[in-house]
């Protein structure tokens, strides 16, 4: 299973929080442009962490069993 955490207001546009789905082999870029078509998301509304760490190119990296995926609402800093 792969875990997916929804924060802020994405947990509230995909009316979840989390949810698991059965493992597949795809790369994480792949997962997170089913997650924008599925839910429509604007790509530009969310950051992606995997594992608890934030990831800035999802091209390359497959996904392993047991990833936790976060989408995470823009960070506002001061």
């Amino acid at each position: 299973m792969i875990t997916i955490k929804y924060f802020g207001m994405l947990a509230e546009h995909t009316q979840c929080s989390e949810e698991q789905l059965e493992f597949k082999p795809l790369t994480l870029s792949e997962l997170v442009q089913d997650l924008k078509v599925k839910y429509q998301l604007n790509p530009a509304s969310f950051h992606v962490a995997l594992n608890h760490k934030l990831v800035q190119d999802c091209e390359d990296i497959t996904l392993q069993l047991q990833d936790e995926i976060a989408l995470l609402p823009p960070f506002a800093g001061g």
